[in-house]
């Protein structure tokens, strides 16, 4: 079952991002950026639950830049034992769902190059390659 998450399941949240290992560096503030991420009106994140609790969870962004809106899916993350049952798919899918229902008609995700697994993911689902970037990043003190 695939829904929209609440600030109840911020703890399931913050467990499944730390097992995938994309904690953001920071496991100790996850929760409480989890939880501006449930609060923003431009974000939505979805929590798959399988017969044993929660197992997948996608966020979004719904993005206006100069080229155009887009929703962007910002995180997707599936416990491994739930992988290749269809999880993911559902979680895309809720994703798409919320672009549509506000208006927006294009969806991106950007995937790391050693992460193989979403390089042959997303094109399964009809995403297609839009280009490659180097991504620049500066911590600000």
């Amino acid at each position: 079952m695939i829904r929209r998450a609440d600030p109840a399941d911020i703890p399931a949240l913050a467990a499944l991002l730390s097992a995938s290992g994309d904690d953001g560096g920071d496991p100790a503030g996850l929760p409480a950026r989890l939880s501006r991420l449930l609060d923003l009106a431009t974000h939505a994140v979805f929590l798959a639950e399988g017969d044993t609790g929660p197992c997948g969870f996608a966020a979004a962004e719904h993005r206006l830049a100069p080229d155009g809106e887009r929703v962007v899916l910002t995180c997707l993350a599936v416990e491994a034992c739930a992988r290749r049952r269809g999880v993911g798919t559902q979680l895309v899918a809720a994703t798409e769902a919320w672009a549509r229902r506000r208006g927006v008609d294009r969806v991106q995700v950007a995937v790391a190059l050693a992460r193989e697994e979403a390089q042959a993911f997303y094109p399964a689902l009809g995403y297609e390659a839009a280009g490659t970037q180097q991504l620049y990043l500066r911590t600000l003190r």
